[in-house]
């Protein structure tokens, strides 16, 4: 009797079964869907057959219309593989990837049904683990987003055997012409996002070379500054937020009101000058608890979140040798490279000295991240270095920590293990 309890209480469970395909989360309008439910755009137009010819596609033009971007006139028919012979269904690894038309022509460009919009290889083969960048206007994240970005591509990747790659050849094009030549070739900052103006989200996929594990999708997604009152774009910021795997949260030191004061007064410039500029980190909080947590399950999330307190540059001007607010000898100011693994002592000591500094100077936000957010990790970075002058980086951007939070990420949702390393 003894041995037959012994033997049901050691068994080991069972491994998960790996399932035959994934929920797509589309990079674009962050729609969920079943890789079933995709439709194709027919690789060819026919002037003989209306359902093949030329023709405007309302459901794009609407996506893009909710971004600025021009319309776009006519374009090939889309195909709904409910209307295709399952003979001529093509299925890869149990995704439907292609179908053959009436004519005899195989199109593999899958399409969201929910916006047109052409969707990833990978999409359905692997999960659509997806990284969003959130915060308040005027907190840096176009900056970050640059900063992180252009890490990952020059040294992250090859310390994780993977490479960083924009998702299609005209978002390289705009990264690198309106962000990463400005800021680490000329040493300009960034213009902040404009109230009126709309930005379709920047997407790239952190790709390994371990084929077993799916790629990691990075998305930028800024909502505009307060002009924002347009129903239907903050609910595809809402659903950005709600599908993704993972939350980098940004917080400005000049947002927090307890230390905006000594910060500027250190920087030379007034006090209060630039109040009114600054939402309260808390303020960002309340806002993603009406747009999603609210609607979850006991009002939390479990999305693994890393508060980012950015411009950690900033914070020379609070150190002193009784760490009254942080030492002079703080993790902060020392970068860290992270390389084939998450360097645990590292991170509990970032996340320690930086959870300790929030509860000190934002008790609230300390809290209402903890009230609404199961899973939250502490960060510091700065994008540049140092703190710019008139708008420009006086040397050479010298990123600080920039990409520790995204490997916590990585670790958090089991691409990378976590090492204890003195």
């Amino acid at each position: 009797m003894f041995t037959f309890l012994k033997s049901i209480f050691e068994k080991k469970p069972v491994p998960k079964e790996r399932p035959p395909f994934f929920d797509i989360v589309c990079p674009l309008c962050f729609s969920k869907f079943s890789p079933e439910d995709v439709v194709f755009r027919a690789t060819h137009h026919r002037n003989d057959d209306e359902d093949y010819a030329l023709q405007e596609d309302e459901i794009l033009n609407h996506y893009r219309d909710k971004f600025g971007l021009d319309s776009i006139d006519e374009i090939e028919a889309v195909l709904d593989p409910e209307l295709v012979p399952d003979e001529n269904k093509l299925y890869v690894d149990n995704v439907l990837v292609g179908l053959t038309d009436r004519y005899g022509m195989t199109t593999k460009k899958r399409l969201c049904p929910k916006c047109h919009n052409e969707l990833p290889i990978t999409a359905g083969k692997a999960p659509s683990n997806i990284i969003s960048i959130v915060g308040a206007s005027q907190v840096g994240k176009s900056v970050y987003m640059t900063s992180l970005i252009h890490t990952l591509q020059k040294i992250t990747a090859s310390n994780f055997e993977a490479a960083c790659m924009p998702l299609n050849a005209e978002i390289s094009r705009k990264f690198r012409e309106n962000y990463e030549a400005p800021l680490f070739e000329h040493g300009n900052l960034l213009d902040s996002t404009q109230k009126e103006k709309r930005q379709e989200p920047f997407i790239f996929q952190f790709i390994f070379k371990d084929s077993s594990k799916a790629p990691l999708t990075l998305v930028f997604f800024d909502v505009a500054g307060e002009g924002m009152v347009d129903r239907e774009y903050l609910d595809i910021y809402a659903a950005h937020v709600k599908n993704s795997s993972g939350i980098l949260f940004l917080v400005d030191p000049l947002q927090i009101r307890t230390i905006r004061d000594r910060i500027m007064i250190n920087l030379g410039d007034t006090p209060g000058e630039f109040t009114a500029r600054y939402d309260e980190p808390r303020d960002v909080v309340i806002s993603l608890f009406e747009n999603f947590i609210g609607y979850q399950e006991q009002s939390k999330t479990n999305i693994p979140t890393a508060v980012v307190l950015t411009k950690s540059d900033m914070l020379q001007s609070l150190k002193d040798e009784d760490g009254e607010y942080i030492k002079s000898n703080s993790n902060v100011f020392k970068n860290v490279v992270h390389k084939e693994f998450l360097n645990l002592s590292e991170f509990e000591n970032i996340n320690g000295e930086v959870r300790r500094f929030i509860e000190k100077v934002d008790r609230p936000f300390k809290d209402a991240l903890e009230v609404y957010f199961t899973n939250v990790a502490y960060f510091a970075v700065s994008s540049l270095g140092s703190n710019p002058v008139d708008q420009r980086v006086t040397g050479i951007v010298t990123p600080i920590r920039v990409d520790e939070p995204f490997i916590w990420l990585l670790h958090e949702l089991d691409y990378v293990e976590g090492r204890e390393q003195h």
